[in-house]
């Protein structure tokens, strides 16, 4: 069992992370591995798709899982390791990787709090804190993440796709990305506690070119569609932010949704 210093360590050093940079996601060693293959799950936090290194910690890790057609497993890392995670590629096909942070805290002054929230496309929450009086006001968040990220092994097929993992907040493709044929569109659901989640800012960055991003709101049934015209490495994120329960000591709670693959 971790000591309490060292898990408010941890916490401080997720913090800081929070107040300089806004993405989490999950970088694999290989995105279309060999069968048998061991793959390291690197965890990325940082913006443009450029970030830095989150070591295995166990007191940040809620859930941290794989899933194939032979189940879902718990990834095996070691403290203090980057990559956090190591999963052999146990069969061919689909193999989703996902990574559910336990909620940190954090305190930000209003202007950069109400400056993120524009970026982050949750105009919402600016206009219910001005309803509030509060757009001049600090604010305490409790943040957490929920990191996907797709992998593939053998020939790419249509009928191999992404999977549920029943993260709060969560990305889902509804297409598999390694079999979309030229100019075919990627579809995308977004769901919060299980339902479609309408009206969410969704963005897309390529690693080769991550300031040119591809934005669409999500609509009724919590759908966005995105044309993956460049390869290569691709992140796609969303934010949904929430009044925070009474027991949390914060105004709000947010989640932040990630998902990564690549594309040819």
């Amino acid at each position: 069992m971790l000591k309490p210093y060292r898990f408010l360590l941890a916490l401080l050093i997720l913090n800081s992370a929070m107040l300089s940079a806004h993405d989490m996601w999950i970088e694999p060693t290989a995105y279309l591995p060999e069968t048998g293959r061991i793959v390291g799950v690197k965890l990325r936090v940082g913006d443009g798709f450029l970030g830095d290194p989150v070591p295995h910690n166990a007191a940040l890790i809620d859930e941290f899982v794989s899933v194939d057609s032979t189940g879902r497993k718990p990834v095996v890392g070691r403290p203090g390791s980057d990559p956090a995670g190591l999963v052999r590629v146990a069969a061919p096909g689909m193999l989703i990787i996902g990574y559910k942070s336990n909620p940190a805290p954090v305190a930000l002054p209003a202007a950069k709090f109400n400056q993120y929230l524009r970026e982050e496309g949750l105009e919402s929450i600016l206009e219910l804190r001005a309803l509030r009086n509060q757009t001049g006001s600090d604010a305490r968040e409790i943040f957490s993440r929920c990191a996907k990220s797709l992998v593939f092994s053998g020939a790419p097929a249509a009928s191999e796709t992404d999977r549920v993992l029943g993260f709060p907040l969560e990305l889902v493709t509804l297409k598999n990305p390694y079999a979309l044929r030229g100019g075919e569109d990627l579809p995308v659901t977004l769901t919060y506690e299980g339902k479609p989640l309408s009206g969410a800012l969704v963005v897309a960055m390529n690693r080769a070119d991550p300031k040119a991003k591809i934005t669409a709101r999500t609509d009724k049934s919590g759908r966005v569609s995105f044309k993956l015209a460049q390869a290569g490495q691709w992140l796609i994120k969303a934010v949904h932010m929430v009044p925070a329960p009474a027991s949390a000591n914060a105004e709000w709670a947010s989640f932040w949704a990630s998902l990564t693959f690549e594309s040819r």
